[in-house]
């Protein structure tokens, strides 16, 4: 053995037969027909004259791009492993499928989102006031060809859609795929994926909260966060007009900023950090003003800390501290509705998680088709993040997508044939086996939440349950 060698030396060969890769996939597919998306989207979509259901052809995209992969070609990873994922459409006849899409098919597959959202609820606890994170980010192409690609404020080139988060779950409720030069403060664009957000909800949430309804008639509050790109009257009003509570980041101007300078000393309280634990260095006060043009009731909190090192204060900073201010509807304790609205935060890193997982990818022409594709990869994330929920705890539960790809997902492991049975048998050596194991134990075992089973439906998306590893 050579001590300064990374690896050892092999001698490499193909030619196994029994060993399949994504093995950790398969329980993703497992939730997925947990849920009943497949058959959700196949009803959705309603019948179609094509060989591969339409449900069950979308739903193994979404794992192919929750497992990783960026492009139709990658669809072959799972198409050569018919053991663990059965029948799976080929490259072109995936092509095809988003060729051909429409508005129609787009509004399906939210639809039949919905459905299987509402099925995991059901069966999983959820708050009681949710809180909705919306926000915009771009999406460089690198390709001219593309139907309503154009070039953004930054100098580049490509898309700008606009997106909604559950806080509370990571899930990605709803999405709008926008052309490049679309603004990120549209009060418009906000307003609409806000509603396709309530639209993905179960009824109960939903109740209450479009457009005229009745304030009563609210089952559980939905508060909705934003940055300073939604600080705009007409996306506040119709937040107003919907019955929900915003939470935005304020962009400061003289009027903020000459009350900011009229706070007393004795005002400022500290503000809190994790776990309502004192925030270090912060302090917050609420503002005695009147912002013109917002819903009468609109509280602004300031927070002012020290900046870290390095960083530059701005024009509207004072006294060596920096200021931010946010606008809330919301009645409660000042400090814990500022420290609420600093969790808006994890969309950030939502985001980045989504562009890991496809949407950074546009792999048509047609505006349509990309549209689709990217309804595709919001599902991809709901998938990992109910797989989360449902199979795991600690930081399997917790971990991004990546993280969660090389433990979990990515494992290999062997096909095993005897007594009429096909296990998936899992290697004794790696680290994660026994989690992934239990995953599977806890996703039988999980609540109201029991596999459907519809006649004349396709085989499953997985079909063989891994067993313990021999001793």
């Amino acid at each position: 053995m050579n001590a300064t060698r990374p690896v050892e030396r092999l001698r490499v060969t193909v030619g196994d037969r029994q060993v399949v890769s994504l093995a950790g996939l398969h329980l993703v597919g497992e939730v997925a027909e947990m849920v009943g998306l497949p058959d959700a989207l196949s009803d959705a979509l309603g019948v179609s004259r094509a060989v591969h259901d339409r449900g069950r052809l979308l739903t193994q995209v979404a794992l192919m791009l929750a497992g990783g992969g960026r492009c139709v070609a990658d669809m072959d990873a799972l198409r050569d492993q018919p053991e663990v994922f059965g029948e799976v459409a080929s490259a072109p006849t995936v092509w095809r499928a988003f060729a051909i899409a429409d508005e129609a098919t787009l509004a399906g597959v939210r639809a039949g989102r919905a459905v299987s959202r509402e099925r995991l609820w059901a069966a999983r606890s959820a708050p009681k006031t949710l809180i909705l994170d919306v926000d915009a980010s771009l999406v460089e192409i690198h390709s001219e060809r593309k139907e309503q690609a154009a070039s953004h404020f930054k100098g580049g080139y490509g898309f700008h859609p606009m997106l909604c988060f559950a806080d509370h779950s990571g899930e990605a409720l709803a999405g709008i795929l926008r052309p490049g030069n679309a603004t990120a403060n549209s009060g418009a664009d906000q307003l609409a994926v806000v509603d396709l957000a309530v639209d993905q909800l179960p009824e109960a949430y939903r109740v209450g909260h479009r457009r005229g309804d009745d304030r009563q008639a609210v089952a559980h509050k939905i508060v909705v966060r934003a940055d300073s790109a939604g600080a705009v009257g007409a996306f506040v009003a119709g937040l107003v007009e919907r019955n929900c509570e915003f939470s935005i980041t304020a962009r400061v101007n003289a009027q903020l900023d000459t009350a900011i300078a009229a706070v007393p000393g004795k005002a400022w309280q500290i503000a809190l950090g994790a776990h309502t634990r004192p925030r270090a260095g912060a302090q917050i006060a609420e503002l005695d003003v009147v912002i013109k043009g917002w819903p009468a009731g609109t509280r602004a909190i300031v927070r002012r800390e020290r900046p870290h090192p390095g960083a530059q204060l701005k024009l509207w900073d004072r006294d060596g501290y920096r200021h931010q201010v946010v606008l809330t509807n919301s009645r409660g304790d000042a400090a814990r509705l500022e420290r609420r609205h600093r969790h808006h935060g994890h969309v950030e890193n939502r985001i980045k998680n989504l562009k890991d997982t496809g949407i950074e990818r546009m792999p048509f022409t047609s505006f349509a088709a990309n549209a689709v594709w990217m309804e595709t990869v919001l599902a991809a994330a709901d998938l990992l993040a109910w797989t989360q929920r449902l199979c795991f705890t600690g930081d399997l539960a917790r971990c991004e997508p990546r993280t969660l790809r090389y433990r979990v997902l990515h494992i290999a492991a062997r096909i095993i044939r005897s007594a009429r049975r096909v296990e998936l048998r899992l290697p004794i050596n790696w680290p994660w086996s026994r989690q992934l194991l239990r995953g599977y134990t806890r996703l039988e075992r999980s609540p109201r939440l029991t596999r459907r089973r519809i006649a004349k439906r396709p085989a499953p998306l997985g079909q063989q349950r891994p067993q313990p590893p021999d001793h």
